[in-house]
Order: C-alpha cells, then sequence, then structure tokens
C-alpha cells in the first residue's frame, strides 16, 4: 500500500485471525490475511495496476471443502505461526 491507509479499515470475527481489509469510502475488500497462512495475504487483483503484473497463476480451489484443500496445498507450512 503506497498510500491511502488512512482510508481503510479492517474487519475480523470469530478467532479473529483471519483479517479482511475494507476501503471505508466504497466498501471494496481490498487486502485479506487468511487464518491458515497468518503470514500471507491476498490482493484483490483491482488494487494491482496492471503494468506491475508479470503473469496470474489460476489454480482450482473446492470451497465446500476448503478445510481439505489447504491441507493439501501445504499453505500452513509456509507460515511462520
Amino acid at each position: 500500500l503506497l498510500q491511502g491507509a488512512d482510508n481503510i479499515t479492517t474487519y475480523t470475527f470469530n478467532s479473529h485471525k483471519a483479517q479482511h481489509t475494507f476501503c471505508k469510502t466504497c466498501g471494496v475488500q481490498s487486502f485479506y490475511t487468511p487464518r491458515s497462512n497468518p503470514d500471507g495475504y491476498g490482493i484483490a487483483p483491482h488494487c494491482i495496476e496492471s503494468n506491475t503484473i508479470e503473469r496470474i497463476e489460476e489454480e482450482k480451489f473446492d470451497g465446500q471443502n476448503w478445510d481439505q484443500h489447504i491441507e493439501k496445498s501445504g499453505i500452513r507450512q509456509r507460515s511462520k505461526e
């Protein structure tokens, strides 16, 4: 984030591990820190300047069985916690 940090807010619920960061003006979720990998974060594609993207990788995700999918992905092992 290069500017506008004063215009974002973070929402958490339940365990407060996952953090959902929103724009205070328009409500767009721009960033996300997942519970499964608290050292990592996701950035909404529309929040990235297009000339800074080198490639995009697509991965199928089973949202109904997300716990099992996360375990198979190895993402938890990438976290320092």
